[in-house]
């Protein structure tokens, strides 16, 4: 069994995936994970592990750990229709990154400012048993949370 451990990319009031009003992350379509409701100003979102950033889109990242594992960080709700504005990306698709290194900037005001929820959903791809996430307590509390904390534990059967 290996175990991930994933960061909290941004600070802010962690939250359960199933409390995200979105069913494809509510209902684990995508993956299990947790999700951080942002402070309401102009932030950046890190990395939530080290590795590869296997996909970069202006609000939404995907970095493969070397162990194959794939998290995905989404800023915000349906923030795709809003073509990268209130995004700034600060590396590129294929870069190596480190936990806690800075990805993308996130104007959290502007996109209120259309009308769309800013939670940040953090799931690990492709995983369908949410019991292979493990929450770390300020999620299960519902607590506020730094960037660069642990959220939570991706764990991983081994197929050796």
């Amino acid at each position: 069994m290996s175990q991930t451990s994933v960061l909290a990319p941004v600070a802010g009031r962690a939250v359960r995936l199933e409390d995200v009003p979105d069913p494809v992350f509510s209902a684990g379509m995508v993956g299990y994970g947790a999700a951080i409701d942002p402070p309401r100003g102009v932030i950046e979102a890190v990395a939530p592990v080290s590795g590869r950033l296997l996909k970069l889109m202006p609000h939404a990242y995907v970095v493969l750990t070397a162990d194959g594992v794939g998290v995905l960080v989404h800023l915000g709700l349906d923030t795709v229709t809003l073509n990268g504005d209130g995004f700034t990306a600060h590396v590129s698709q294929g870069d190596d990154v480190t936990a806690g290194q800075v990805v993308i900037g996130y104007d959290v005001p502007a996109v209120e400012a259309k009308g769309l929820n800013p939670i940040v959903a953090v799931v690990v791809m492709d995983e369908r048993v949410p019991e292979n996430v493990t929450l770390s307590a300020a999620v299960t509390a519902g607590a506020d949370i730094e960037c660069g904390a642990s959220l939570f534990t991706a764990n991983k059967v081994r197929k050796d």
